[in-house]
């Protein structure tokens, strides 16, 4: 599995320089590109390094970082079209995407710049590196990071790194190929709800109240208002540093949480099941006062931290529909709107059990994960020794089981 590392350089002034002009370089000649391939309607690699190469070379970039470069425009035309592609612009003839396909796309002066081992070499018992630039190879820049980025940078690093420039600091962001733990059979499953109110509850009792995120944010929401109406230069710089703060805090959140729950399912031999939430903002309607929140709720994020330190740990996660979680029983599985009273009250109308809407819910995907995971797991069942393969039983075929090979090529149930 893949995970990034990222460490900051400390170059001198003259480097820094040499630095800054080496992006804008770069960036300037994907702009000229990107202009090319739009006004010419090609947009593959192969066809714009057939037209262009030579005159990326010319642009004062060497060999590879004119490969670096050809690569970049055309995967973000290759995303470009998968966003149209998904309806992510809107329908055909929309505003949005008639804006999107109707111009070229284009580069900050800033953006970041890819580097393979070619361009950029690492150093990292002294902690420095050696990186192309555009006034020539500098060696011996230093970078700081901690001790375990430092560890996987040693041990794990492969594939590209790349060069950004954000808030006057310099970055090295590089990819490590980290291998996975060996998954082991859950005994039974942890179910996460995610919310708003409660960021995460789980079945086991955890929850991760969501009153102190939502206040930092409207504090910071506050600050930002304030400063931004007093248009003096000492607002602007407050504003500046305080850039991605909140996005730091709630990503620093999201990481508590998810190894509190990933470890606690590592210590009981347990899964962690998860609803499946993609698209949810496009389904919402909701006022406009809650949009805010709506759109501030990085349960993305949080479900790309369980599932990559599930995959390090070895704990089996699965996603499940989030249908009607809110409104079904974990009891008797009853459904029915009328079951969820308000926020945090359920009261099934079949049984009659009452509980925390949010617990009631993660046990819910508790039992739902549970089910994903037996229907998709390989059969212990021995094969038969009737000679007939393929053959399913009338149980498994009812519980949408598939059959898959046995241990000897035979079909199991």
């Amino acid at each position: 599995m893949k995970i990034v590392v990222q460490v900051r350089l400390m170059p001198t002034p003259e480097v820094a320089s040499a630095l800054e002009c080496t992006l804008h370089t770069a960036n300037d000649a994907a702009n000229w590109l990107s202009g090319q391939a739009h006004e010419r309607g090609e947009t593959s690699r192969k066809a714009l390094q057939g037209f262009a190469y030579l005159d990326l070379k010319e642009r004062g970039l060497s060999a590879q970082p004119a490969l670096h470069v050809l690569r970049k425009v055309a995967d973000a035309y290759s995303t470009l079209k998968a966003n149209i592609r998904a309806g992510n612009l809107g329908k055909p003839g929309s505003k949005r995407r008639r804006k999107a396909e109707a111009k070229p796309i284009t580069f900050r002066g800033d953006a970041a710049q890819p580097y393979d081992d070619r361009c950029l070499s690492w150093q990292v018992d002294e902690q420095t590196v050696s990186i192309w630039t555009t006034s020539g190879r500098i060696r011996g820049v230093r970078f700081a990071c901690s001790e375990q980025a430092r560890k996987l940078l040693a041990e794990h690093r492969k594939g590209e790194s790349d060069l950004a420039h954000r808030d006057g600091m310099w970055f090295l962001i590089a990819t490590c190929e980290v291998p996975e733990a060996e998954r082991y059979e859950p005994d039974g499953f942890i179910g996460v709800d995610l919310g708003i109110a409660n960021i995460a509850t789980t079945s086991t009792g955890y929850r991760a109240a969501g009153r102190g995120l939502d206040r930092h944010r409207k504090r910071q929401l506050g600050l930002r208002a304030k400063l931004q109406k007093k248009r003096t230069e000492s607002a602007k710089r407050l504003l500046k540093a305080r850039a991605r703060k909140e996005a730091r805090h709630a990503a620093n959140v999201n990481h508590i949480i998810s190894k509190k729950i990933v470890t606690e399912a590592e210590r009981t031999s347990k899964g962690v099941a998860l609803e499946d939430l993609g698209g949810i903002r496009q389904r919402v309607r909701l006022r406009k006062p809650q949009r805010v929140t709506l759109h501030s709720w990085a349960f993305a994020q949080l479900g790309q931290f369980l599932e990559y330190k599930a995959r390090r740990a070895g704990v089996p996660l699965v996603y499940v529909d989030p249908a009607y979680t809110s409104q079904q029983c974990a009891e008797c599985h009853h459904i029915e709107k009328a079951n969820r009273v308000d926020q945090a009250h359920f009261i099934c109308r079949g049984c009659g059990v009452v509980a925390h809407a949010d617990r009631n819910a993660s046990h819910v995907i508790a039992y739902r994960g549970e089910t994903v995971w037996i229907a998709g797991r390989e059969s212990r069942v021995p094969a038969p020794h009737n000679g007939v393969s393929g053959r399913r039983s009338q149980s498994s075929s009812q519980l949408g089981v598939t059959s898959r090979p046995g241990p000897l090529g035979l079909g199991s149930s």
